[in-house]
């Protein structure tokens, strides 16, 4: 009986005990819940306030760090640009920073030079940021990084251009004060002044040109809107483009054939169209063996977006091509640089500045098109501009398509003749087809491999 007693007991004071805990652990749910309604956290917040909202609106990656090294905060760019791995800081450098200042309580400034994340080969072109560390409050440590990669590019770019450019320049400068010398000493040799002002006269005229395509690249390589756009006739640029080196083709009796589609086309500034399109021929001539051939066609293509499919644009393709030299593989990688040469020797020799396919790449982007370069040595190069295809003015929009260049239309510098006859010794081009035939509606260089869009 007593034992049933006490094992009555028992169960009562368990079950007692199991209500209570049920009632505490109710209650503290209740007000947990009221709390949180009121907008109250839980749990106290490591960072002092207003830090976490300074710290969402810096243009620096952020990142704090608390007691033991732990990463408390970082913002989405520390993750990206590998500061910040497993919730710890990944840079030893930066890591020491933080633990002498935490020590110090001074803040530190420094520019380091770190490997670019993703990167598994040693020697990979790093990436240059600039830290700043500084205490937050007695326990945390704030982080700033700043990415000074691009900032870097540029200065390298303008440092280069301007060396580039005084070299350039002491050139001709320095031949003209050598000439004017001269002719003072050949004063009373009149024969000896003509010489020396010809050759005077060919170097003012390759500085003229050096500072005009400085002034050139310089306007097209600006960001701003283009100045001054309009409707542009392909037809009359390709007309330009070829009268421009008529004299240069006709000297080494190379013949300038024309052809594609007439009537088309584009909406842009007419200067840097005409200026970019000349230069591709212009280098086409220069670069060229005697009698052979320079051809210049246009036609319509689709656009494509990234992964190689249309997305409805219509774009003007340019395409020059060249019986040439060529250009090797690795010089096609760098020939839209600036003053920069394939053949150093015969750039000098034709007057050449280095800068021309720079800005033919620059009037192409700032138009929203490519150019592109197919070539193999001793065979001859094709240069290939890609525009945005625009629509003729409101007054020519009924007139029949007039074309500056008929389709298939060989044009013979120094001769009267223009319906496909070579020079003496040259090798006859294109002839006249109907129109719709493969010549009129692809490139000279239509049967060669696709060129390579450089970045």
């Amino acid at each position: 009986m007593d034992v049933n007693v006490a094992a009555a007991a028992a169960c009562a004071i368990a079950g007692l005990g199991v209500g209570l805990t049920a009632s505490l652990a109710f209650r503290w749910s209740e007000r947990e819940q009221a709390r949180s309604r009121a907008g109250a956290p839980p749990y106290d917040s490591p960072l002092p306030s207003g830090v976490d909202t300074v710290l969402s609106v810096l243009r620096s990656c952020a990142i704090v760090l608390g007691e033991g090294d732990d990463v408390v905060k970082a913002s989405s760019s520390a993750y990206a640009m590998g500061l910040v791995r497993g919730g710890r800081l990944a840079v030893d450098e930066i890591l020491q920073l933080a633990r002498t200042t935490r020590r110090d309580g001074e803040i530190r400034q420094v520019d380091l030079d770190l490997p670019k994340p993703g990167l598994t080969r040693p020697g990979g072109d790093p990436f240059a940021v600039s830290v700043r560390v500084a205490p937050l409050g007695s326990r945390l440590v704030l982080v700033l990084a700043e990415d000074l990669t691009e900032a870097r590019r540029i200065e390298a770019v303008r440092r280069d251009f301007v060396a580039n450019v005084s070299h350039e320049l002491k050139t001709p400068v320095g031949a003209l004060a050598l000439l004017s010398e001269a002719v003072l000493d050949a004063s009373d040799d009149p024969e000896a002044v003509r010489r020396f002002a010809g050759r005077m006269q060919i170097e003012s005229t390759r500085l003229t040109s050096l500072v005009q395509e400085i002034i050139d690249l310089s306007r097209v390589q600006d960001d701003q809107e283009l100045p001054d756009p309009e409707p542009v006739s392909v037809d009359e640029l390709v007309a330009e483009a070829v009268d421009r080196s008529r004299h240069q083709a006709a000297a080494k009796h190379i013949t300038m054939a024309c052809g594609g589609t007439a009537g088309l086309w584009l909406h842009g500034n007419r200067g840097q169209l005409a200026a970019a399109l000349g230069n591709l021929v212009e280098n086409a001539v220069n670069y060229s063996t005697p009698r052979t051939r320079v051809a210049i066609a246009a036609r319509t293509v689709a656009g494509v977006d990234d992964k190689g499919y249309a997305d409805g644009t219509v774009l003007v393709e340019l395409s020059v091509s060249d019986q040439g030299i060529g250009i090797s593989e690795k010089d096609r990688e760098r020939i839209f640089e600036r003053f920069y040469r394939v053949d150093p020797a015969r750039s000098r020799a034709t007057g050449g500045t280095g800068l021309g396919l720079s800005i033919v790449k620059h009037v192409a982007a700032s138009h929203g098109g490519t150019v592109a370069v197919w070539s193999v040595e001793g065979q001859g190069s094709t240069f290939t501009l890609r525009l945005p295809a625009g629509e003729p003015p409101a007054e020519s929009a009924d007139a029949p398509a007039g074309s500056a260049h008929t389709p298939g239309t060989a044009h013979t510098p120094g001769t009267a003749d223009t319906t496909g006859t070579a020079p003496d010794g040259a090798p006859e081009t294109t002839r006249s087809r109907p129109q719709g035939s493969r010549t009129d509606q692809e490139p000279a260089s239509a049967s060669l491999p696709a060129p390579e869009v450089l970045p």
